[in-house]
């Protein structure tokens, strides 16, 4: 034998010595005399306490049948199997006093060895056995799953996760900045039972004082590595009065890519879903709608698709699209879309301003109340939440009902939201055969926030307002009517008690009696006629107002109602921010058709409590000249306005070239100039 020969052979000797007393050391070394080191080098790594506890054991198994071999060489190349009790995370300093951050009892994982050799650490199976985890977060936003970060830069390790079994997991959460306080049980499902689903959960607790429960399924955790299957999902939550329901996918899961998911969404009210999903919607009657929910997550965005969703709004029927996407950097969210109804109902549209009753907002949770003693609602427009994105939406409404009577017929709105500026331009209803026809502008950048109000009234027909009047008996005609209107504040009571600007309005022929105003739900009107004509139908000629608004006191600078029988003027004030009246009405019979024309009255108190009754001091003195010059000086203030036939009918002719002057408002916290007294 050569030296040559000898010396390899002694090499390869060598070798397998050194070979052979490695893998006698590793299967023969106790592991747990490593725990020191590996507790110290983990605890060092995430700058807080990791203990194993427990024993600490390695095992060698053949390769995985369910996992393909690397290259031939691995299917005679042994896999260690290692496994771990009682292990334990601390929580960081500031939660020191809450105990273990989490606790396993025992953790089970095969690595795939040959991927070491390319900084891959492969786990082809992990089983975690009634792992425990509570995560915490203080009022100082400080929690306990931000982990110590290393300034070395990313790490040139990846890690691969296939089979994972969580059995009798526990996951807790404590948020006290979003008043959260959950708790869920995780555990995997019996692939004999389940074939698409992995892992099950269950979910009690609180949000923001609600009670929060719910149960869903997710897939296996070993399609999370396999970007061609997606990863199924199927959700039941309940919070408060809210639920939400979810069944679908999640494709590319370990990147979130994208959802895609049959969504149904049930509450009290829209408004409440802001704490939920960040979304900015209207206060809402009960509703509940279903449609599909597509999500693209990229980096820094994401959209959101909420297509063809249909379902009730109180009473109401909703249809429609709606997209929420998120932007990079400063920008801020956006929501746009189209919604459409087509059967829309005047009272579903109340808790907008707070016009619900206290059930009806008890019922959708709402905190505050209209005071017993109040008409105009006092709910509080809460602006800080403009901010939180842009929107551009519109909505159709195909039919509008108020009650079977009121021949509203459609609804087209068109609503932006940007820079706390909200604006509805247009906010139109078709009405009566003519158009309703209004811009809305609240500015929310202010504390107090300032609107302004712009609304055109054309054509309305009295006969179809009020099909119930017997057209045999009396002439129909129109309604036109304009006002604009500048205010400051939050609340609609506070904006009309601030209010400066003008509201003229016309009506030529027609009818009023004491039925028509009862039915129309003017009550005050249903009196005030009461006492003038009593019940009978009265034949109107024309009616006009001129009505200048300033600091929220709407002064009579001009209100006539010529009828067959009557001249009536009427003067005095309206004050909305007190809302008070404070009305004087003066009749003028014509010739002597109807001596039992009532006296002038007065109308008085409050909207919630108006006072009508007869102006006893005129009464007294009626025999007197200076009650008829006081009678008449309100209609012969009028009487450039008017053209006098000889049946003493008022033209409305000069009432309409007035009427149509557009009326003004100052900018929003300034005040209508106080007018010039008449010369009599």
């Amino acid at each position: 034998m050569s030296r040559l020969t000898r010396t390899i052979l002694w090499l390869l000797a060598s070798l397998i010595a050194v070979l052979a007393a490695a893998i006698l050391f590793i299967l023969t070394f106790d592991w747990n005399r490593a725990k020191p080191w590996i507790n110290d080098r983990v605890s060092s790594a995430i700058g807080r306490e990791f203990v194993i506890q427990g024993d600490l054991s390695l095992h060698w198994q053949r390769t995985e049948a369910t996992v393909p071999p690397a290259s031939f060489w691995a299917r005679w190349l042994p896999w260690p199997r290692l496994q771990a009790e009682d292990l334990r995370l601390g929580n960081p300093p500031a939660f020191a006093q809450s105990g273990p951050m989490a606790t396993v009892r025992r953790v089970t994982f095969t690595l795939n060895p040959l991927p070491l050799l390319v900084h891959k650490i492969s786990l082809p199976s992990l089983e975690v056995q009634d792992p425990s985890v509570s995560l915490l977060r203080n009022r100082e936003a400080v929690n306990n799953w931000t982990f110590k970060s290393s300034s070395d830069g990313p790490s040139a390790w990846q890690l691969q996760l296939g089979r994972i079994a969580l059995r009798q997991g526990k996951l807790a959460l404590d948020d006290a900045v979003d008043k959260i306080n959950v708790n869920a049980a995780i555990d995997t499902l019996d692939p004999a039972t389940e074939r698409l689903y992995g892992l099950g959960w269950k979910l009690t607790g609180s949000f923001n004082g609600a009670p929060v429960s719910g149960q869903g399924k997710a897939g296996g955790v070993l399609s999370l590595q396999d970007p061609q299957q997606p990863y199924p999902l199927l959700a039941e939550i309940k919070v408060g009065k809210t639920a939400i329901g979810v069944r679908g996918t999640l494709t590319k899961p370990a990147q979130l890519a994208a959802l895609d998911l049959r969504l149904s969404v049930s509450g009290a009210s829209m408004g409440n879903l802001y704490p939920l999903t960040g979304v900015l919607l209207p206060e809402t009657p009960p509703f509940a709608t279903e449609g599909r929910l597509i999500g693209k997550i990229d980096a820094g965005h994401s959209e959101w698709t909420y297509e063809q969703f249909s379902g009730k709004v109180g009473q109401s029927d909703i249809h429609g699209d709606l997209r929420y996407a998120t932007g990079g950097g400063a920008a801020r969210p956006s929501l746009s879309g189209t919604l459409s109804s087509n059967e829309l109902r005047f009272e579903d549209l109340a808790p907008l301003i707070g016009a619900d009753s206290n059930a009806q907002k008890s019922e959708r949770g709402a905190q505050e109340r209209q005071p017993v003693d109040k008409i105009l609602p006092v709910k509080t427009f809460s602006t800080e939440a403009w901010g939180a994105l842009d929107a551009d939406v519109r909505l159709t409404g195909k039919r509008i009902i108020k009650h079977k009577d009121l021949p509203i017929n459609d609804l087209q709105a068109h609503l932006m939201l940007k820079d706390k500026v909200l604006t509805l331009a247009p906010l139109d209803f078709g009405v009566a055969g003519g158009t309703l026809s209004s811009t809305i502008r609240l500015d929310g950048q202010a504390a107090q926030m300032k609107s302004e109000i712009s609304l055109v009234a054309r054509k309305l027909k009295i006969q179809k307002l009020y099909p119930q009047l017997d057209a045999s008996r009396t002439s129909f005609g129109e309604i036109n009517g304009d006002a604009r209107l500048s205010a400051t504040g939050n609340s609609v009571a506070a904006m009309l008690g601030s209010a400066n600007g003008e509201v003229k309005t016309l009506v030529n022929q027609g009818a009023i009696s004491k039925f028509l105003l009862e039915a129309a739900g003017l009550n005050v009107g249903n009196v005030v006629i009461s006492k003038l004509f009593g019940d009978k139908e009265v034949r109107l000629n024309c009616l006009a107002g001129d009505l200048p608004v300033r600091n929220g006191v709407m002064d009579v600078k001009t209100l006539l109602l010529d009828t067959e029988d009557a001249l009536i003027v009427v003067d005095g004030s309206i004050d909305m921010k007190q809302e008070k009246l404070d009305l004087n009405i003066h009749p003028k019979s014509k010739g002597l058709r109807i001596i039992s024309l009532r006296s002038p009255l007065y109308v008085s108190g409050s909207f919630r409590s108006p006072d009508v009754g007869v102006n006893k001091g005129v009464l007294a003195l009626r025999a007197g000249g200076a009650v008829a010059l006081g009678l008449l000086a309100p209609v012969t203030a009028i009487l450039p306005l008017i053209n006098i036939d000889r049946d003493q009918q008022a033209d409305c002719a000069h009432l309409l070239d007035e009427a149509r002057k557009a009326p003004q408002a100052p900018a929003p916290g300034k005040t209508t100039p106080n007018r010039p007294t008449p010369k009599k």
